[in-house]
């Protein structure tokens, strides 16, 4: 096991995710608390998102958008709690994990980032904050999902060359 100062890419991965957590918990599943649960603390960053980037998506959600918040609830929450310990163990099984979560993330993300640019009331400007929030989580799981993919074909190129040689 490569400790992990070594492993520059599992850092960011671990920064991400050890972010990623809270932001699921206090933004992103908002909706799905009963009025009565949600602190204030919630609805103040609520506002502040809402009052700073006029992201639809918070405000009058498409239908499809609430299964992106189960997803949120379900799969990413779920996996980032796991993602955190098998970064730190450098689990062999991250590698096809992560890619999942990257494929589903961008894709997801994508779809988000088609609609609101067809957003046709919002500003340029404006697009191009919510931008600055989606693209990048956009451009991190491309990257993960790349990179988690180079990791998988090169140990299962290393598998298939050894039973290669031994079956000559």
């Amino acid at each position: 096991m490569a400790p992990l100062l070594s492993r520059k890419r599992d850092l960011i991965y671990l920064l991400f995710f050890i972010i990623h957590i809270p932001v699921i918990i206090f933004v992103d599943t908002f909706p799905l608390y009963p009025a009565q649960l949600r602190p204030q603390f919630m609805l103040d960053l609520r506002n502040f998102y809402i009052t700073t980037y006029h992201d639809r998506f918070f405000t009058s959600p498409p239908a499809w958008f609430m299964l992106y918040v189960w997803f949120e609830l379900l799969y990413h929450l779920p996996l980032s709690v796991w993602a955190i310990g098998a970064i730190l163990r450098d689990d062999p099984r991250l590698p096809i994990h992560l890619l999942v979560f990257a494929t589903q993330t961008a894709i997801t993300t994508s779809t988000c980032i088609a609609d609101y640019m067809s957003w046709s009331s919002f500003s340029s400007n404006e697009k191009v904050e919510l931008g600055k929030l989606y693209v990048p989580y956009m451009a991190l799981s491309i990257f993960m999902g790349v990179d988690m993919y180079a990791r998988l074909t090169s140990k299962l190129g290393r598998s298939l060359t050894t039973a290669e040689k031994k079956a000559i």
